[in-house]
């Protein structure tokens, strides 16, 4: 995930600002491009039984068109740094929803599977995109006091759009006939109010002053951003910006032996959060559930309840990342996932479907907790600054291809073994993490990033 680490230069003035609502107002319209990224990415699960049925799509090729939006996330996520800085954030964020607009409506009016690909395709760019620059513009807006709250927002949002797709879903399945083409159709409705408030918010004076070289531009956002700060202060953090962004640093390449253990650390747990089953229990929580003997109604509301159990543990992680450290939850998060798949994979062997629900809420909080709190932290922590944003983009692309392969593959899957043997799996790629984090994972709370270069033989 391209971000710009060096952009940032925590040069706002000295003391700590007063709260600037007018602030909060920017980071909460940027941060909505997450809300609209949980939503597009599992309101499709209340959909694809339906798709599958009305267009009589193979297992293949069903799952090819429910991970479509995968796809368009990966080329997203690693092309979405061109328009962040070619365009500016502003630009990019606006043209997020507009892609989100089309992705929506594309959905609803789809005349068959192809069309249906593409729309898919189309709102899986914007949502790979969203994840470069919403995160960016806030960090670029926000006073160091207020960084880390403000970017939370992202996250929140994400999930909070995954609950509301859920609820969504659940109150428009009975409408109908045409119930699925609501259920991905409505998504439209906040697209087009994100895209309406992304015309309120200012370009970063970030990228004012040290993309596009407009000081007196940067300087009236500094002043908006600043309003307590005399115009020596707001001079002299254009200044401060502007030297961070002429910086030239020799930079070796990427892919080297020096950079092996980050590299290596950055796959792996990007591949392990795939691996979990993560998000063939988000796409497909319905079908699953039915599989228990749900009716589809009911599937519908405990997939409700998948929503508020993610939501409510990833305020636990976030809470306890900095107090505990981030080797604890992934110790946490992997006993977690071992213990609630096991038991998964138990019950659907032995037939005690009762269980399996409380099973599938012990996952997601152990998720939430584990990986889902710790997987970008750790990523953004153990990469020198030089390389920091080709290692984000080494993790985030690895995160969304298996995301996208195991999405694609997983109604292919459940049609070829029994289901205990898919959450078996599942389970014992859970005892292989739990080994990584024993053997390889270092703890990064707390430790200065230059001394975690030398931890890890960087420097």
């Amino acid at each position: 995930m391209n971000t710009i680490a060096t952009s940032t230069t925590d040069n706002f003035s000295g003391k700590v600002p007063v709260f600037n609502q007018r602030i909060f107002f920017w980071a909460i319209t940027s941060a909505l491009a997450g809300f609209l990224f949980g939503f597009d990415t599992v309101v499709i699960s209340g959909a694809e039984q339906k798709i599958q049925a009305l267009w009589g799509l193979s297992a293949g090729l069903h799952g090819f068109a429910i991970g479509s939006a995968l796809y368009g996330t990966v080329i997203g996520s690693l092309f979405g740094g061109l328009p962040t800085d070619f365009f500016g954030r502003k630009k990019t964020l606006l043209w997020i929803g507009v892609l989100y607009v089309i992705s929506a409506l594309g959905c609803a009016f789809a005349t068959n599977v192809t069309m249906f690909i593409v729309a898919r395709i189309i709102g899986g760019i914007g949502i790979g995109i969203s994840t470069v620059a919403a995160p960016l513009y806030i960090s670029e807006i926000a006073p160091p006091a207020y960084r880390g709250r403000l970017a939370g927002m992202f996250q929140f949002n994400i999930v909070f759009g995954i609950l509301i797709a859920f609820a969504s879903n659940a109150l428009l399945a009975g409408i109908g006939e045409n119930a699925w083409r609501w259920m991905l159709g409505v998504a439209a409705f906040p697209s087009v109010i994100y895209t309406l408030m992304c015309f309120t918010i200012p370009e970063s004076p970030r990228w004012l002053i040290g993309r596009k070289g407009d000081r007196a531009a940067g300087i009236k956002v500094l002043k908006l951003i600043e309003p307590e700060a005399t115009s020596a202060q707001i001079e002299a953090d254009a200044d401060a910006i502007l030297a961070a962004s002429s910086e030239r640093v020799t930079s070796t390449n990427f892919w080297t032996w020096r950079l092996r253990v980050p590299i290596c650390l950055a796959f792996l747990i990007a591949f392990f959060n795939q691996l979990s089953g993560i998000n063939a229990i988000l796409y497909f929580a319905p079908r699953i559930f039915e599989m228990t003997g749900l009716g589809a109604k009911a599937a519908l509301l405990q997939s409700v309840g998948i929503g508020v159990t993610n939501l409510i543990f990833t305020f636990v992680g976030l809470w306890l990342i900095d107090k505990l450290g981030r080797r604890t939850l992934l110790y946490i998060g992997s006993f977690g996932y071992i213990a609630s798949l096991g038991l998964t994979s138990w019950a659907f062997f032995t037939q005690h479907y009762a269980i399996v629900p409380a099973c599938i809420f012990a996952f997601i909080a152990a998720h939430a907790i584990g990986q889902g709190a710790v997987i970008w932290v750790f990523i953004s922590e153990i990469f020198p600054n030089r390389h920091r944003a080709e290692g984000q983009t080494l993790g985030s692309s690895t995160h969304w291809v298996f995301a996208a392969l195991l999405t694609t593959f997983f109604p292919k899957m459940v049609s070829a073994f029994a289901p205990g043997y898919v959450f078996a799996f599942f389970a014992f790629m859970m005892v292989l993490q739990l080994i990584w984090v024993k053997t390889m994972v270092p703890e990064t709370k707390g430790v200065p990033l230059e001394q975690m270069q030398k931890r890890l033989g960087i420097e």
